[in-house]
């Protein structure tokens, strides 16, 4: 006998999705940039064991971002700069980008695989459009990275970071549930016929 599949906790989610950051950009404000990613690092660290515990599982969004977390985060300490923390939200859009475009050139949809139970009743054709939408976003937020790192002082950076970037996904991500709806989102499954 399996265990039960633990119950989603969507207000958990975010919070282990976005508390690091928010970890990160509140001691930055009272510390500084180093102290801060080491307590990036650390929440980080602890959203993916809360995650572990409390959800069952660990969203590969999670890891990749704990991986690289730990990882431009130690080079930000130990080479003392701080441009490799800012280089990690380009490398996660880049790699995101390039994974979904991949699966959707290949007509496979990898959203449908991280995000299926958040979006159920969507078609094939819902999945293979959104996929591709977040493909592109991805993509404008990995060059629009790096003109903000190239154009910004490191505070005004982590300030569009924390508050633009976040507003701007979650208006990105609002502006798909029209296309979304059209493509079965939220519709009840069609009925199985009884056996016999």
């Amino acid at each position: 006998m399996t265990d039960p599949k633990p119950a989603a906790q969507p207000g958990l989610t975010i919070a282990l999705d976005y508390g690091p950051l928010l970890v990160f950009f509140l001691v930055y404000k009272f510390a500084n940039v180093f102290i801060g990613t080491l307590a990036f690092m650390a929440a980080v660290t602890a959203a993916v064991i809360i995650s572990k515990w409390r959800l069952g599982r660990v969203s590969p969004m999670l890891w990749l971002s704990a991986i690289l977390v730990v990882g431009f985060g130690g080079l930000t300490i130990y080479l003392h700069d701080e441009r490799f923390i800012q280089i990690k939200p380009t490398v996660i859009y880049g790699l995101l980008s390039a994974l979904l475009f991949a699966g959707f050139l290949t007509g496979r949809p990898l959203l449908k695989y991280l995000l299926e139970a958040a979006y159920e009743g969507l078609s094939e054709r819902g999945w293979m459009l959104l996929s591709r939408n977040w493909a592109f976003w991805f993509a404008a937020m990995a060059i629009a990275n790096e003109v903000l790192r190239a154009t910004l002082s490191f505070d005004a950076w982590l300030t569009a970071k924390v508050w633009g970037v976040t507003i701007a996904t979650l208006v990105f991500g609002a502006a798909n549930v029209p296309m979304l709806m059209k493509h079965g989102l939220g519709d009840d499954p069609a009925p199985v016929p009884p056996e016999g």
